[in-house]
């Protein structure tokens, strides 16, 4: 489930929301939620971004660490729908990526995939750019794909997925230069909901799509070559809810899903476990990932939205070692959409949600041994 906001009045595109002004929150139950929305820039600063009526909403740390917030500012995007991903390179670059749609002189409706990039956290954000679809002349084919899913390679270069009105997976890359390749096709059947790609440490780019019988899973070994078709996952994922971080010393990806059947998380690497249930916790949307060190030791930390109070539940383990059992902890009050973590300038484990009320609530890890977060704050 998406977040869309209203605007209680007009107001200059991009300026910041006087809080008697506050957006308020509207379901669409037709567009998954996203996670990866709170992101780390190069000074610092945490950014955290939301589907808004008529284009992106944009909260800044005014300081690194925090605790106070700017915004919310309005990035313009008529025709996108409510639903942004937000891939982030080493070089802190911000792309956004959404699915346009408007009404074509013929009367029909015209599909495309845009992506808008941000340079410098807090910084006005560049034009939204049209990559079109795989069915360039097809308006009806174009308008089956699904949402899109982006992450950005070792060239810095941006990578789009969508799946097509097949069933299957195509992808869109950039090059180096930063002229676009065209749409390829990457085959596959039955794919159910957005796709999920990840960066792997090694440079590689690892992109899996759940169907109802396992995981479809492609690769890319560097930028520039083509994508291959990898050993499916004899797993049921729940469309819209993988995710991915490095985890071994070797740079691999362990992949995050909900279960289909149990809504419980799954952890996933082509070396063991190869599917271990994370806790008793069930839960919607994607699950979140940061990594960081807690009390000398390197942890994997979750969230996700519980499916049965609608709160966010946070669990953390021995990166690598989900054997070692997972706990995971309610926390702040109902939200909308999915939760999502990072680690703001001080290097402590940040969780962002959006409320009931349509605003920007964060905790921070407390001051203290384990993995606490303090009191939630609105931004």
């Amino acid at each position: 489930m998406a977040v869309l906001f209203t605007r209680k009045a007009k107001r200059r595109a991009g300026r910041p929301v006087p809080a008697e002004e506050a957006p308020l929150p509207v379901l669409d139950p037709s567009v998954p939620a996203a996670t990866g929305w709170l992101v780390r820039g190069k000074d610092g600063r945490l950014t955290a971004y939301a589907p808004g009526d008529g284009g992106v909403l944009r909260w800044t740390e005014k300081r690194p660490g925090g605790p106070d917030w700017a915004g919310p500012e309005l990035i313009p995007a008529p025709g996108v729908l409510p639903y942004v991903a937000v891939a982030q390179g080493a070089d802190g670059y911000v792309h956004l990526v959404g699915l346009r749609r408007e009404r074509l002189a013929d009367g029909r409706t015209g599909t495309d995939v845009v992506y808008a990039l941000q340079y410098q956290t807090g910084r006005p954000v560049r034009d939204w750019r049209p990559l079109g679809t795989p069915y360039p002349n097809d308006p009806s084919l174009a308008g089956q794909i699904g949402l899109p899913t982006a992450v950005v390679d070792t060239d810095g270069s941006l990578n789009v997925f969508v799946r097509n009105a097949g069933g299957g997976v195509c992808a869109r890359s950039q090059a180096k230069t930063g002229a676009w390749n065209a749409w390829a096709d990457l085959k596959g059947s039955g794919v159910h909901g957005t796709v999920s790609a990840a960066l792997a440490g090694d440079g590689r780019v690892e992109v899996l799509a759940p169907t109802s019988a396992a995981v479809l899973r492609w690769e890319r070994e560097k930028p520039g070559v083509r994508f291959e078709r990898a050993d499916d996952v004899p797993l049921r994922a729940a469309p819209d809810s993988a995710n991915a971080a490095v985890t071994g010393p070797d740079g691999e990806l362990t992949h995050f899903w909900h279960d289909a059947a149990d809504r419980a998380v799954r952890a996933w690497r082509p070396s063991p476990p190869g599917g271990a249930r994370l806790g008793d916790g069930s839960g919607t949307g994607p699950v979140a990932v940061v990594r960081t060190v807690v009390d000398g030791h390197d942890c994997t930390v979750l969230a996700h939205r519980d499916e049965e109070t609608g709160r966010a539940a946070l669990a953390a383990y021995p990166t690598g070692d989900e054997d070692a059992g997972v706990t995971w902890t309610l926390t702040g009050s109902p939200c909308l959409g999915a939760p999502a973590l990072a680690l703001d300038g001080a290097g402590r484990v940040v969780m962002a949600l959006i409320g009931t009320d349509g605003a920007l609530w964060t905790a921070r890890q407390k001051a203290e041994s384990g993995l606490a977060l303090g009191a939630w704050t609105r931004a």
